[in-house]
């Protein structure tokens, strides 16, 4: 019941905001043939009659059991569509309150807008609003359709991380990490062996995977278990478990199903030949040195995901190895306990994908999710402590990467 509600309220959302990006459309195609008008609407609305039926279903068959190239594309598109719109419809909005103060006869405003057209005197400046909404609309939508093709792109980020508390028997340590893999949404198993191969070649010493194997479901691994099983390095393969991981966001008949689902998740890794790393350390030695590698479960400062982590523990034992290596999901946790424990010199993190979306050039990096994530992409440092986080390999939701490209980390620690 309570998701059917919810279906109801975005329907009813969708079926408002279409409407009243509809006015803009009327506005903009008063000068078109009657026939291609017709045309236009019908595509218009026909679109929001998918899109509603699309979410009624969605208040009967959970969205992790749909089809996965109809859940992977149709809904993305569709989300996106609204998006667009959304976007468009402020554009209106600004336009629609200008013209309420104007036709509010306020002689301050009047000033300033007296004259309702441009100097040409061709064009309205409500038509001008609608035009640029339209516009800004119709080239974010196509910008995400153009991202679609970008989420098999696996980008390899090389960084060098000097550490003066680093055991000399462990400088030039090659470390990949790679992070989010989310195994539901991934349908293309040459890309993604593509991906495997590009880190095999980089022949690291070690390899770290920090969270979000799955979306819900264990079940998801079993077209990918054999392709990930590839994964080798000297000093082995290591993981931890992100929010994802626990099947928190799938609607299980009981709890039994919900625990053994992760206790299957678990027995795959090991099978994949992967160490789990469950609020638990281990110490890797090299020529007498030594480093503590610590992983927790899932911590997240944001109150909305369960904390599982508990990083007292993992970090019980291992206080007199000078260096330390800490792999966590979420990189909130940083900032709110990590950074307490002094000798914790990395933290590997993932969770947030850049959002896939953002802007990233030399010495600019921008995504909506920085204004929820102090950090949410690259490296990170304060005093002897650094954090870097992952942009992660696969995707959710939206398949696909519009400027933040799937990420292959290749450390080395010098």
């Amino acid at each position: 019941m309570r998701r059917f509600l919810g279906s109801g309220v975005f329907i009813l959302i969708i079926l408002l905001l279409d409407w009243y990006v509809f006015q803009a459309v009327r506005l903009v195609t008063q000068g078109i043939s009657p026939k291609w008008r017709t045309i236009i609407y019908f595509v218009y609305w026909g679109i929001t009659a998918v899109m509603v039926t699309v979410f009624l279903l969605g208040s009967f068959i959970h969205i992790s059991d749909w089809p996965k190239q109809v859940r992977t594309y149709v809904l993305a598109t569709l989300l996106g569509l609204f998006i667009a719109k959304f976007i468009a419809a402020i554009f209106f909005l600004v336009d629609d309150l200008r013209r309420l103060l104007y036709w509010g006869g306020g002689t301050v405003y009047y000033k300033y807008i007296a004259d309702e057209h441009f100097d040409s005197g061709s064009i309205s400046r409500s038509a001008f609003m609608s035009w640029l909404g339209i516009g800004i609309g119709t080239t974010l939508f196509g910008t995400l359709l153009f991202g679609y093709g970008n989420k098999y792109n696996y980008q390899v980020r090389k960084v060098k991380l000097h550490f003066p508390q680093l055991p000399e028997s462990f400088r030039g340590l090659k470390i990949i990490q790679l992070s989010d893999i989310h195994a539901g949404s991934l349908t293309d198993i040459k890309g993604v062996d593509q991906g495997i191969n590009m880190v095999n070649q980089l022949k690291p010493d070690l390899i770290l995977f920090t969270g979000d194997l799955v979306n819900d479901r264990a079940v998801e691994m079993d077209l990918l278990k054999q392709s990930f099983a590839r994964l080798s390095a000297p000093m082995g393969v290591f993981s931890i478990l992100g929010n994802h991981d626990y099947g928190d966001y799938y609607p299980w008949p009981n709890l039994e199903m919900k625990a053994a689902n992760l206790e299957r998740l678990k027995e795959i890794q090991k099978e994949m030949g992967w160490r789990l790393l469950l609020n638990e350390h281990i110490i890797l030695e090299k020529d007498g040195d030594k480093l503590a590698l610590l992983g927790v479960e899932n911590w997240g400062a944001k109150a909305n995901f369960k904390r599982y982590g508990k990083l007292a523990e993992a970090y019980a034992g291992c206080e007199h190895i000078p260096f330390k290596i800490l792999m966590s999901h979420d990189p909130s946790h940083w900032d709110a306990e990590v950074k307490n424990y002094s000798d914790i010199h990395l933290t590997l993190s993932g969770h947030t994908h850049g959002m896939q979306f953002g802007l990233e050039i030399p010495g600019f990096k921008w995504s909506p999710v920085q204004y929820v994530y102090r950090q949410w992409a690259g490296k990170y440092e304060e005093g002897v402590q650094k954090l870097y986080v992952n942009r992660g390999f696969g995707f959710l939701g939206y398949p696909g990467r519009v400027g933040i490209l799937p990420e292959i980390t290749y450390i080395e620690l010098v």
